[in-house]
């Protein structure tokens, strides 16, 4: 009898990790091939013969981060909303939830086609780049917001996969879309001589390809639940009012990782196109280890969301531990796996010397960002699968703060390494904050 009431808990924790690493294998599958999209851009780039080309590309994807970013809550809302009706077992929640993510995606596709010239305009105004910079940023910008509609929708397809606890058909999607994107590129700018104006082609080509792979996912695994699709619930009011309740306090965030991120590079190309060029590619390289972690990340917001939307307190405790387990061994492995593999990673981005050179520097904090945020980046997801819209607004909000007054504080004294200690204090600002509000916003929810 007693060496079954050791066992049970025992055999539930197997059971538990095993539904963890299910989900998070394939997203990590996935996303160790999203931040080689953006290497591979960076590298393709830095191939062309000088650090300006990197520095179109930088400030280009920047622009597309201050659109796309703010759109965060078409993934996140999806994801959490649809984990917990998949919890409750109400498809035709499940089914709604995703209808309506797709109909805000496709009003505000068109709307960021309609002011594509004056938000380039104004953004670029304000960014402190050379001239030449400038000029490659507005090519590759004016090419690649073609591919707004169906970047809005992959938003959705992502978190209604996630949601249903299907991270394989999630990892199938944005696979086939990194490869091509990656393949494209390299075709089109290279090979054909396009410089960037293939690489913006190749990720336009790419997403619209993934929308054609996304709906045969669907027609693959979901053609059951197509009874569920009624045009008439999706645009009843009641049906809008926890999904806007929600977005908005997640675009909010959104704005305020859009004030960190994009501060950042732009902070960044004040000090010149060399150091903007490192900037670029060091943060480049740390988003290969957070898609490794985001991973477990959205195991957290599949399984977080499906217990709070069951009841079942005990196993959201259970998962939510588990889950810490696995980030800190991604972090501990990737310090790691940088400390080891630095000088190669920095000669894959890019074969100019000078920003080989001016990197050096930098390195420390390659190695040390893993372990310094590894915790946030789980306690996103988590409070992704609880909807805890105003915790993650009011961290987001906290991290702003702790970002700008770190870096004005420290910039007068060690410049630009004053942007890495920013970086740093918003990440331990953000871990504190959502290690407060846990209790309240994910172990009370239910």
């Amino acid at each position: 009898m007693a060496e079954n009431t050791v066992s049970e808990p025992f055999m539930k924790s197997k059971t538990l990790n095993r539904q963890i690493l299910d989900l998070a294998l394939p997203s990590i599958l996935a996303g160790i091939t999203i931040p080689l999209v953006g290497m591979a851009d960076t590298a393709i780039s830095g191939r062309l013969g000088s650090a300006t080309a990197i520095g179109g590309i930088a400030i280009g994807s920047t622009l597309f981060d201050l659109l796309y970013w703010n759109f965060g809550f078409l993934r996140i809302g999806t994801a959490g909303l649809t984990a917990q009706a998949f919890g409750r077992g109400d498809k035709a929640e499940m089914v709604r939830t995703g209808l309506q993510g797709l109909a805000v995606a496709l009003g505000f596709s068109l709307v960021l086609l309609l002011i594509q010239w004056p938000f380039a305009q104004v953004i670029l105004w304000l960014s402190p780049s050379s001239a030449e910079v400038e000029a490659l940023a507005r090519e590759y910008f004016f090419i690649r917001i073609w591919a707004a509609p169906a970047v809005l929708a992959l938003f959705v397809f992502r978190g209604w996969f996630i949601g249903m606890q299907n991270t394989v058909a999630s990892m199938v999607m944005d696979v086939v879309i990194n490869v091509s994107n990656i393949g494209l590129s390299i075709y089109l700018a290279l090979s054909l001589g396009m410089g960037l104006r293939g690489i913006a082609l190749g990720t336009v080509a790419a997403q619209y390809i993934g929308i054609l792979c996304g709906l045969v996912l669907l027609l693959i695994s979901y053609r059951n639940m197509s009874r569920y699709v009624s045009l008439g619930s999706v645009f009843r009011k009641d049906g809008w009012k926890r999904y806007f309740s929600l977005s908005g306090n997640l675009f909010i965030r959104s704005v305020c990782m859009l004030l960190i991120y994009t501060g950042f590079t732009f902070l960044a190309a004040k000090y010149g196109d060399t150091l903007l060029a490192v900037a670029t590619i060091m943060m480049k390289l740390l988003l290969l280890f957070a898609y490794f972690v985001d991973g477990f990340a959205y195991a957290g917001e599949a399984l977080t969301g499906k217990f709070i939307g069951a009841g079942n307190k005990l196993l959201l405790m259970r998962s939510v531990k588990l889950l810490f387990v696995w980030s800190a061994v991604v972090g501990i492995v990737s310090t790691f796996l940088y400390i080891i593999g630095d000088q190669w990673l920095l000669r894959l981005m890019t074969t100019t010397p000078e920003v080989i050179r001016a990197a050096q520097p930098f390195l420390p904090w390659l190695y040390s960002m893993p372990l310094i945020s590894c915790l946030t980046f789980m306690w996103d997801g988590i409070f992704i699968g609880a909807t805890a819209g105003k915790a993650l607004r009011n961290t987001m909000i906290i991290s702003v703060v702790a970002f700008y007054a770190a870096y004005m504080i420290t910039e007068g004294q060690i410049g630009i390494q004053s942007l890495w200690v920013g970086y740093a204090a918003h990440l331990v600002a953000r871990s504190a904050a959502q290690t407060l509000m846990a209790r309240k916003h994910v172990f009370n929810a239910i």
